[in-house]
């Protein structure tokens, strides 16, 4: 899908820049000028869902909102052609970063799988990251605590879950449905959402993202997960805001009492009727607090 063709262009009113890597094409935006916010999305949305954070940060902040390959405008290559591994997803944005020169006074805004491989980028880079804003996601391997989704088990394990994903599209369906709880999405903004994943063929990211989540040693990628994890002790003095829909039925209480854990020095936000797509959800209560939130720690 071309940025030219998104249904509701109103909504997403930015010109994408691609970066070419291994012969595969990353869609990502580069909007205003000062301190670089990067944000990283989660499965299955895109750049789109920080649209609006974009907007009222790019005054002050140079915002840099990659989409994931296989996911928003980037290109979407079968798994011949990319492994769809957590690995490549962080190699992915080092690369990005370190392409655009961005190599210092990093702030993080992560959601949902945009913790995990944000959070592993600054374990690789610790000195670079410097404020950390994270909403409904994880950095660390499932909480004892929390119960596998049953969806995400289904999705996970069984070709009937990986046939309702690619071809009735039923997560990015049901996320759009499940993910929002104070309001449903306005017709428009579901359409964009789900507009990237509009064949079997465009959905393999999205499957992929929930067949390779890391629960136990022996899963590819778990290596990665423990390592940051052990990680985040490098960041108790990094300034970090923590907005959390608690009608999350993944990242819940259980997630964000794990993010309290590693990060006691946190500033910390709940809305008790609000779902996974906060920004969504509440984006005109949350955005207003980033704002707050950097404004209250620059970067000296």
């Amino acid at each position: 899908m071309q940025s030219a063709g998104v249904p509701h262009p109103e909504l997403y009113p930015f010109t994408p820049h691609v970066f070419e890597r291994n012969g595969l094409r990353q869609s990502y935006l580069d909007e205003g000028a000062g301190d670089p916010v990067v944000m990283v999305h989660g499965n299955p949305t895109w750049s789109f869902y920080f649209r609006n954070l974009v907007l009222a940060l790019r005054d002050s902040y140079r915002c840099i909102v990659p989409d994931h390959i296989g996911c928003g405008l980037s290109d979407k290559p079968p798994e011949a052609r990319y492994d769809y591994a957590l690995k490549s997803r962080v190699d992915d944005l080092d690369a990005l970063l370190d392409h655009l020169g961005v190599r210092e006074n990093v702030t993080l805004v992560v959601q949902d799988w945009g913790g995990m491989i944000g959070t592993s980028y600054a374990a690789r880079h610790p000195g670079r990251v410097k404020r950390i804003v994270a909403t409904n996601t994880g950095a660390f391997p499932l909480p004892e605590s929390k119960p596998f989704p049953w969806s995400l088990w289904l999705g996970r394990n069984t070709r009937l879950g990986a046939w309702l994903i690619l071809k009735r599209n039923a997560f990015c369906r049901a996320a759009a449905s499940w993910c929002v709880t104070r309001r449903p999405l306005p017709a428009d903004v579901r359409t964009m959402l789900l507009a990237p994943y509009d064949t079997p063929a465009h959905r393999v990211a999205v499957l992929k993202f929930v067949q390779t989540i890391p629960l136990k040693e022996t899963d590819p990628g778990y290596d990665i997960v423990r390592d940051t994890a052990a990680a985040l002790q490098k960041f108790r003095d990094v300034p970090t805001l923590l907005l959390w829909g608690m009608k999350d039925f993944v990242f819940d209480r259980h997630f964000l009492a794990e993010w309290q854990r590693h990060f006691p020095h946190a500033e910390t936000r709940t809305w008790p009727d609000c779902g996974h797509y906060l920004l969504e959800d509440a984006g005109d209560e949350a955005i207003p607090l980033v704002r707050e939130f950097l404004a209250k720690h620059p970067i000296r």
